[in-house]
């Protein structure tokens, strides 16, 4: 066998975790544990977190690389610099976002590119799997704008939607709009990025 078809046959799947300002970012370490304790030997994975989802984890906690927005501006002070957020969308096979909040959902909706991961997927390439997971409460989830704007993400962006679930919420509510357990998660990449084991 040709020894550079070997390498591009057993080349990592490179996994790509967006973090934003739900409860639910207290699942990031989790999910990453998961992976990295099951299919490890076969991805690479980076987290990219707001700073409002760095409220609810801790980087140090995680198993993988976490970056923010002030990583992305701290890395470029010329023209020669590295862009991080193109960096970052060349070097992902695929982008989760996990959990996907209201507002970045409006974001995306709309096309904003204000943080770093929104002008990661501003500049994706649209070849490339991108998969939500929205979570919010209830009133939230049941507001017309979120059905518009799931829309918006599936029919126009080719997003692919990992429903959220009913259970007793953080704030106290009982409904739909807790995050798909991290376990579901973790399937459904492995899944896109086609690993069966």
């Amino acid at each position: 066998m040709d020894p550079s078809k070997d390498t591009i046959l057993h080349a990592k799947k490179k996994i790509l975790i967006g973090a934003t300002g739900s409860v639910a970012s207290v699942k990031i370490p989790i999910i990453v544990k998961t992976l990295v304790e099951e299919v490890g030997h076969l991805v690479e994975i980076k987290v990219v977190a707001t700073t409002a989802a760095l409220h609810f984890f801790d980087p140090k906690d995680v198993l993988a690389e976490v970056l923010t927005d002030k990583d992305e501006w701290s890395a470029w002070n010329k023209m020669s610099d590295p862009v991080m957020h193109i960096d970052l969308r060349n070097w992902a096979d695929i982008f989760i976002i996990c959990p996907l909040d209201a507002n970045t959902l409006a974001k995306l909706a709309a096309g904003l590119c204000d943080n770093l991961i929104t002008c990661i997927l501003r500049a994706w390439d649209e070849s490339r799997s991108v998969i939500v997971c929205p979570a919010m409460n209830t009133n939230m989830w049941n507001h017309k704008f979120t059905a518009i704007h799931l829309a918006t993400l599936t029919d126009v962006l080719g997003y692919r939607v990992i429903a959220p679930i009913s259970k007793l919420l953080a704030c106290g509510d009982l409904g739909i709009g807790a995050m798909a357990e991290y376990h579901t998660i973790v399937k459904e990449i492995k899944k896109e990025v086609g690993i069966t084991e």
